[in-house]
């Protein structure tokens, strides 16, 4: 997000074609700072979680921000964190940090707290907010939400039947000694493709 480096964000800079609110038309150009450098609109207010990330950590490529309340209610309780209950949770063995700030991130500081909160992991609960992804390609952190998402409704599930088992270290590096990730994401991606073209929410020709 420099001027030798740039990247892209999305944002309304142009209402969306007809039938389809996804158009690459309506995509900014910033910098570090949120300044424009290409196209026309009004960046998103919570760009800094992407600038400071970026800034941080150069070689990071898509920084996802969205807002799955059945994953963030797990920020409001401390007795049932989000632990693994599904394979593809082997992305963050590490664990997923909480971010104990529910304010929007809309300066640098308060960016640069998501940076360290973040600690050079992948993924970050916003308490009573959110989440933020960082993953390899566009594609890939697509996928991770997925996942995430997925765990989340799983483990709610679970919690109603009775105590919950997580999935052990060791069931998750087994899980992982054979995973395909790049396989997967293209599986993934080109599943969720032709749902969004089939429901018009891209145009099939983007496939």
């Amino acid at each position: 997000m420099n001027q030798t480096r740039r990247r892209p964000r999305c944002a309304a800079a142009s209402p969306p074609a007809a039938g389809c609110s996804l158009d690459p038309a309506r995509l900014l150009v910033l910098d570090y700072d949120g300044n424009v450098l290409e196209s026309d609109g009004k960046p998103p207010s919570e760009l800094f979680i992407h600038a400071e990330i970026y800034r941080a950590r150069p070689a990071t490529q898509p920084v996802a921000h969205f807002h799955h309340d059945p994953a963030t209610i797990f920020a409001a309780v401390p007795t049932c964190p989000l632990v693994p209950v599904k394979n593809h949770f082997a992305r963050w063995v590490g664990g997923i940090p909480v971010h104990h700030d529910s304010s929007h991130i809309d300066d640098p500081a308060k960016g640069e707290q998501v940076v360290a909160t973040l600690d050079g992991r992948d993924a970050l609960l916003l308490r009573g907010h959110g989440q933020v992804l960082v993953a390899e390609s566009v594609r890939a952190v697509f996928t991770d939400a997925v996942h995430l998402a997925e765990n989340a409704g799983a483990l709610t599930l679970a919690t109603q039947l009775g105590a919950v088992e997580p999935l052990t270290q060791a069931e998750l590096d087994h899980f992982l000694e054979t995973f395909d990730r790049p396989k997967h994401v293209e599986k993934l991606w080109k599943y969720y493709a032709q749902v969004a073209a089939a429901r018009g929410v891209i145009p099939a020709e983007w496939i």
